[in-house]
């Protein structure tokens, strides 16, 4: 393993040198043009009326945890599209000139980290100001080393009033800016009178629809996993651990592009079914088990989110079989009720879909002891996908076109070992449609039996 993993380094440190060599091609990532990048950074620009935003991304990691690599930060990669760490942007929106206030054209500047030759020994060469291409290479008007921000900042700023933009770290999140924004208050940087804004929710606003780009990367993450779970369904049986199909669909969909998986796996047998986010995936699969597979991979920073659940041996009982096609319905119901513009996702009300979905639960079926079945939904109907596989939008607010989201209603009985949950991805298309982007994958229970019956 230390010599495949020895490999793998010297192998991205060559193609490290190798991109460096091609100009506009030394971003490895399957990244979006340049343009729309650009126009992220100017549609944040307009809502920021006369603000200036300051976004940092993350920094490499030190130590034991650097051998998991660097992931970019969400917000920071949106606007920029630049997955390298410690670097930083500023977009300046423009003011025109009035009483007292000098007039400021519109202006971005991506700020790259001044090299580092010893770290880059390890880490191979990152692109830096000094090169001449870095304008053209990043898309951005101005690239300048990080240690000129104050500097820049300060011409921008001017003496005052000045609205920031910041990512600020709230209810317990981190923020790769919170101590770069402590290093730029040290330089005086800010005038007297600064007031400080979260940059969030405007972000979140414009993430939550995708462009046709951000769908297409969704869109391949999407059939990598699908990839993988077909082959788990034609490999699962009785006698496997939960791991090995867990190894088995995280190979799939890497060796298809995708980096890494979009979240923790979870592949759970029997009783370990009946728990919403099992992680262990170590247990033994019995005859007579339902699994649940809810697993997909990250492909260019975007996630995919599926979930099927199948038979151990092959066939669903009756029991098996009624439960499942009753989350089916209420997945059925939910997309036939979606109208664009209206439906929420969240909710209790008559416009939500998570309602639709827990009535059809509600009223479908019955428990052991003659009880309705909706108290085993324990969870949200789903929940929007992008950068973050739970990406940013307000889900008690209408859908909106270009929105990415999962479907995915499920039922989970313990005293049954009896859990249930089919998860879908579905983008609504720019003429107000709801396109399942999972059409390909088994979604009835004979649909089910079947792929598992094409043995490989």
């Amino acid at each position: 393993m230390k010599s495949i993993y020895k490999m793998q380094l010297l192998m991205y440190f060559f193609a490290s040198l190798l991109d460096l060599s091609m100009g506009a091609d030394c971003l490895s990532l399957d990244r979006q043009s340049n343009a729309d990048y650009r126009a992220r950074r100017m549609a944040l620009a307009q809502k920021m009326s006369v603000g200036v935003a300051i976004i940092f991304a993350g920094t490499e990691a030190e130590g034991p945890n650097a051998v998991y690599g660097f992931r970019q930060d969400n917000n920071f990669y949106y606007l920029s599209g630049w997955a390298e760490p410690g670097a930083a942007l500023v977009i300046a929106s423009a003011v025109a000139a009035k009483e007292n206030v000098a007039p400021r054209p519109y202006t971005e500047i991506l700020f790259l980290p001044v090299h580092n030759v010893a770290q880059e020994k390890w880490t191979g060469p990152k692109l830096g100001a000094d090169n001449a291409q870095a304008p053209a290479i990043t898309g951005f008007d101005r690239v300048e080393n990080l240690d000129r921000m104050p500097t820049e900042l300060g011409r921008i700023l001017g003496n005052g009033p000045a609205t920031i933009y910041v990512d600020l770290s709230q209810d317990g999140e981190t923020s790769p800016s919170s101590s770069a924004m402590d290093w730029l208050r040290r330089t005086n940087t800010f005038p007297l009178r600064t007031s400080t804004l979260d940059v969030k929710p405007m972000l979140a606003q414009l993430r939550v629809a995708k462009d046709q780009g951000e769908v297409d990367r969704i869109r391949h993450a999407t059939d990598a996993s699908i990839a993988a779970h077909l082959a788990a369904l034609q490999m699962l049986k009785p006698g496997l651990n939960e791991h090995d199909i867990d190894a088995r669909m995280q190979y799939e969909f890497m060796k298809r592009g995708c980096k890494r998986p979009a979240y923790a796996p979870i592949v759970g047998a029997g009783a370990n079914s009946t728990v919403l986010h099992y992680s262990a995936d170590d247990a033994q699969i019995k005859a007579g088990d339902v699994v649940v597979m809810d697993v997909a991979g990250e492909y260019a920073m975007y996630a995919s989110d599926i979930t099927r659940t199948a038979p151990a041996s092959g066939k669903f009982t009756d029991r098996q079989r009624e439960i499942y096609n009753i989350v089916l319905g209420a997945q059925h119901a939910a997309m036939a009720a979606f109208k664009q513009g209206k439906t929420k996702l969240v909710g209790r009300d008559s416009d939500s879909l998570f309602k639709v979905a827990y009535d059809y639960i509600n009223s479908h079926g019955k428990d052991l002891h003659g009880r309705p079945l909706g108290q085993y939904f324990i969870h949200g109907l789903g929940h929007y996908v992008g950068l973050e596989v739970h990406d940013v939008g307000d889900g008690m607010a209408p859908i909106p076109l270009g929105a990415v989201f999962t479907i995915e209603p499920g039922i989970y009985i313990p005293e049954e070992d009896l859990g249930v949950r089919i998860e879908d991805i579905v983008w609504v298309s720019p003429d107000g449609r709801l396109v399942s982007l999972t059409a390909a994958l088994p979604h009835t229970a004979d649909e089910i039996e079947a792929a598992m019956a094409a043995k490989q």
